[in-house]
């Protein structure tokens, strides 16, 4: 038997179809490029009847308290970092890519942006937590 966290029990609790069937739609449409029609499409395929409005729902509700539970259990950061900053060109574009970097030089949390900007910048260099970025941003 699998234990949920609290705080995503409670979202649960009131939603009616199966949690592997929930956490599945909302899995794929933030891991995958798919639209909730695509995942309406795909969940009557293996004969689950759900509509995509159903799955946006899920998907708002759930997203929020997902994210927290996560980062709850994020490992920390050592201390020693350094700051990485180049141009890349993206789409034909050249972008600003500013990153912080940890000691094994895994990606501690990044910035790209059109040009470079000096708040965010320092914000990145004391950031202590893995990676913020948007997934479907």
């Amino acid at each position: 038997m699998t234990t949920v966290n609290p705080a995503v029990a409670r979202v649960l609790k009131r939603l009616h179809y199966p949690l592997d069937v929930i956490l599945t739609c909302v899995r794929w449409y933030v891991a995958y490029p798919l639209s909730l029609r695509h995942l309406e499409e795909m969940m009557a395929v293996r004969g689950i009847s759900v509509d995509h409005s159903t799955v946006h729902r899920w998907t708002i509700k759930l997203l929020p308290v997902l994210e927290k539970a996560f980062r709850r259990r994020k490992r920390p950061v050592g201390e020693s970092r350094r700051m990485d900053e180049t141009y890349i060109k993206v789409k034909g574009q050249w972008k600003y890519l500013c990153r912080a970097v940890d000691k094994a030089g895994s990606t501690i949390d990044f910035l790209l942006r059109a040009h470079p900007d000096k708040a965010a910048h320092s914000a990145i260099s004391r950031n202590r937590s893995p990676g913020t970025a948007n997934p479907k941003a």
